[in-house]
């Protein structure tokens, strides 16, 4: 069960030195119990009381971090069943398959495609994180740490499905700097599974022939000392391995059961058996409904583009509205002889919007006014984007110290301010812009012909 504040706060140095950035002990203690804050956020708590605490005070999802530099990743650490209720912490990562059964035109074929799906939507970079690497034992050791090798020189986090001890150490060693996670231990194997792990330091994923030897060998594992875990939902049916999900996650949130507590690998490429529908359908529901690792036969722009976009709205944080910096945003070589267009800093508005201008090729100063991450009619609805606001903003940035141009293109779903914005700008030519971002091109080369 969790401590209540008032049993941290017994265990607290009862300081008051506001170094936590809490006024008092007690409301720093109120906060750990709320899951608000780290007790390591304190630096006067005794080793002995953290040491009491942190388990209690963690939470009910443990995070296992894999990979390294660039491409480390955090699985779990998640509090709540449903992102309504306050926020998802670690996104779902998404892995490509390849297998030592394979030929090698095959597998060259494969690990080609995966690079091909980079790209940015909203500030965030879409691409395959992890391959899997899958050992067929009728293609021998030799072949399959070849496979691990090959699939190294593609800069991913790599899982290494193997439930052979020995091979499986093996493959680990050629990789193991880069932090991959080992894919293999089960009810016959998993203490010298757990020995290879654990003296690579890698995580190890942990799979079972139903929900309740799954459970078993976690268990298991846990009383040899190994937390750095992760369960593989198996691949008897799609519908045991939504199950196996659910209830793993809501034993975990709900019932505070840290056995069932750990990120999850859900083998799609198996599940599915090559059917491209099922499987679209199928990340999409994993995606939402828990998975933390999802095995792919293929990702082509195609199941990229919409997945991407589900992903980052559901682990997008619902308190913390999405926008960008404020300020000037030179586009295209502009100077500050260039034009001026302004919006708000909603990212996705931003994004859209800088993406059109580019498109265009015209040398401007994008204008970023600090509208709270609101939409333009909203944030104008609201207040955020008026007249006098974006005066206030253009006085406080400086910008007419920064820009010589006074021409000033403004969002056309606001031409209702060009009149006030002249009288609260004097000297600048307020030009109304297209209702929508995709006419932006034509309108800018145009306007500077």
């Amino acid at each position: 069960m969790a401590l209540k504040g008032l049993d941290i706060f017994k265990l607290s140095p009862k300081k008051n030195c506001k170094e936590c950035g809490s006024p008092t002990c007690m409301a720093f203690s109120m906060k750990v119990a709320q899951g608000a804050v780290s007790i390591d956020a304190c630096p006067y708590f005794s080793e002995d009381a953290k040491a009491a605490l942190n388990e209690s005070t963690a939470p009910p999802m443990k995070t296992i971090k894999v990979g390294t530099g660039d491409h480390e990743y955090a699985l779990g650490g998640e509090t709540v069943l449903f992102r309504h209720e306050k926020t998802f912490v670690s996104r779902t990562r998404y892995a490509v398959t390849v297998c030592s059964c394979m030929d090698d035109a095959e597998i060259d074929a494969k690990l080609a495609e995966i690079p091909k799906v980079d790209y940015e939507r909203i500030g965030e970079r879409m691409f395959v994180e992890m391959v899997y690497v899958n050992y067929a034992p009728a293609a021998g050791k030799d072949r399959y740490l070849d496979l691990v090798k090959k699939a190294a020189g593609l800069d991913r986090v790599l899982i290494l499905g193997c439930d052979d001890p020995e091979v499986a150490a093996e493959a680990v060693a050629l990789v193991k700097d880069t932090k991959p996670v080992l894919n293999g231990a089960n009810a016959s194997n998993y203490e010298a599974m757990n020995k290879v792990a654990t003296e690579a330091g890698v995580a190890l994923g942990v799979q079972g022939a139903d929900i309740n030897e799954l459970y078993d060998t976690l268990a298991a594992l846990e009383k040899l000392g190994n937390k750095n875990l992760l369960f593989d939902v198996g691949a008897n049916s799609v519908k045991e391995a939504f199950q196996i999900a659910v209830q793993f996650r809501k034993a975990a949130i709900k019932d505070s059961n840290r056995t069932c507590g750990y990120p999850s690998i859900v083998r799609l490429d198996r599940l599915c058996g090559g059917d491209k529908h099922l499987q679209a359908a199928l990340l999409s529901l994993f995606t939402m409904k828990y998975g933390s690792i999802i095995v792919l036969d293929q990702m082509t722009y195609a199941e990229a583009n919409p997945v991407y976009g589900l992903r980052q709205n559901v682990f997008t944080d619902p308190q913390k509205p999405m926008k960008v910096e404020p300020g000037i945003y030179p586009l295209n070589g502009a100077d500050e002889n260039s034009i001026c267009v302004t919006t708000v800093d909603f990212a996705l508005t931003y994004f859209l919007v800088s993406g059109e201008l580019e498109r265009s090729g015209v040398p401007l100063n994008l204008i970023i006014n600090d509208a709270g991450g609101l939409s333009v009619l909203t944030s104008w609805a609201a207040g955020k984007f008026s007249a006098g606001t974006i005066a206030k903003f253009f006085e406080e940035q400086k910008i007419e110290e920064k820009v010589k141009s006074r021409k000033l293109v403004i969002p056309g779903k606001v031409a209702v301010l060009k009149g006030e914005l002249e009288a609260k700008l004097p000297g600048w030519e307020i030009i109304i812009a297209p209702n929508e971002a995709v006419q932006l091109v034509k309108f800018m080369k145009e306007l500077t012909a």
